[in-house]
């Protein structure tokens, strides 16, 4: 593809006063979110509905997890080679690309090696895409508004999980159930995906602002002393310790939960499950479900943007950990009332929308510096390993355990973070809105 120009001013500074926020960050961190919906959640109910078992999709698409786990690796090319902005583009219209290529491969023979093949592309795709894209918002905004748009972002980037595990999910029960044919089903979603992506290219690449201080590395430039200096820089930090902690902690519970939530909500109840149709599961989790978790990051980033990060710490420590326990409830229970499923499930989702903010932000103020692109990647690709690792497991764990005990441990694996977060020091102002005098 030919690079998109890049046109540059001659001041350093945020985006031109001309393009506000508003054109970018929700179709930006919808183009983000999207992606990666589809590799860990839409490839969870795809093979669930083409009859693979609970340990294989769990093992294999969390698996996928890897190049988000070590996207740092590359962080710094990003940084050192072209724009963000090119870099956003590029990656947009292969993903498109990818994603209808998952659908070519659903019909053949050996639909699961190939299509898993392709969610490995997506997902190295998704990885790099959000590096660049968590780059661009960081030199874009200064930091108040960083604070106050991180629930703007968290917004959008649920609208893509709506959109993927709810609208899309609910569409792939309804065509299988009217048509009869789940694969043909799974195709069209598939294809109305990489439709999405040709659209967020051309959106992208007519109306991304091109801020001044959005630059490539100068020719000449040593390649490898910048690469090397970047993760020297960043594991020289003198609490680096505490900072890994917290980063592979805060999330131990939830990515054993998250990786067993569909199948949960899915299997019959003989099996400890709560026997939900495919429609419904996209309904309660991937609708429901998602707008209670927007709602709870947008109150996260308003809160932060107000009173500070330090100040809402321990609240939102402690709301996305303890609706846990509502998990734990509804597999002892197997209530059959739709409408009690759904307000637990939303009230856990709402928890996590709220505390997720402030890992947000903790992220933010470790990246904060020169290399702030690539360090924040590598605080993602740890928060993706504490995601991974711990998701490999949990299929297997799940079916000895079975669901109640299952997530009785997933309330035990929440503690660690509490510990972790006792150890932390946050500026006490960092992430509030100056104050604007008279």
């Amino acid at each position: 593809m030919t690079p998109v120009p890049e046109d540059r001013g001659a001041a350093v500074g945020p985006v031109p006063a001309v393009r506000s926020p508003w054109w970018w960050i929700p179709t930006l961190y919808y183009g983000q979110g999207l992606p990666y919906v589809v590799v860990m959640t839409l490839a969870v109910v795809l093979y669930k509905n083409l009859g693979l078992d609970n340990t294989a999709i769990a093992l294999y698409t969390s698996w996928l997890y890897l190049p988000w786990v070590i996207k740092p690796l590359w962080s710094p090319l990003v940084d050192l080679l072209r724009t963000k902005r090119w870099w956003i583009v590029t990656l947009q219209l292969l993903i498109g690309a990818a994603l209808a290529a998952v659908a070519l491969t659903l019909p053949m023979a050996g639909f699961f090696q190939l299509s898993l093949a392709v969610f490995w592309l997506l997902a190295f795709a998704s990885a790099t895409h959000d590096i660049a894209a968590d780059g661009f918002y960081m030199l874009a905004l200064p930091q108040h508004q960083q604070a106050a748009f991180v629930g703007v972002r968290s917004v959008f980037y649920r609208v893509a999980m709506i959109s993927g595990q709810g609208g899309l999910v609910y569409a792939a029960g309804r065509l299988s159930e009217s048509g009869g044919d789940v694969v043909r089903a799974w195709q069209l979603v598939f294809f109305v995906l990489a439709l999405a992506f040709v659209l967020l290219f051309v959106w992208h690449r007519m109306l991304l602002p091109r801020p001044a201080n959005d630059l490539a590395a100068a020719p000449g430039q040593a390649l490898w002393q910048g690469f090397t200096q970047t993760f020297e820089s960043f594991f020289r930090r003198t609490d680096i310790v505490k900072v890994l902690a917290f980063l592979l902690l805060f999330r131990l519970g939830e990515a054993q939960l998250v990786k067993l939530f569909a199948p949960f909500l899915l299997d019959p109840r003989e099996r400890g499950g709560l026997a939900l149709t495919t429609a419904q599961v996209g309904l309660v989790y991937g609708t429901v479900g998602v707008a209670a978790l927007t709602l709870g990051g947008l109150l996260g980033g308003w809160v932060i943007s107000r009173h500070g990060l330090a100040r809402w710490l321990w609240a939102m420590v402690v709301a996305i950990h303890l609706p846990n326990l509502l998990f734990v409830a509804l597999a002892a229970w197997q209530p059959q009332s739709l409408v009690f499923i759904t307000a637990a499930v939303a009230c856990e989702q709402l928890g996590y929308g709220f505390g997720f903010a402030a890992y947000l932000m903790f992220m933010i103020l470790v990246a904060d510096g020169p290399s702030k692109t690539a360090h924040y990647a590598l605080c993602t690709g740890f928060m993706a390993l504490g995601m991974m690792l711990p998701g490999m497991l949990s299929g297997w764990l799940q079916q000895q355990l079975g669901y109640t005990l299952f997530f009785a441990w997933v309330c035990l694996c929440t503690l660690p973070s509490v510990l972790v977060a006792t150890r932390l020091h946050i500026p006490p102002d960092f992430g509030r809105k100056p104050e604007v005098g008279p």
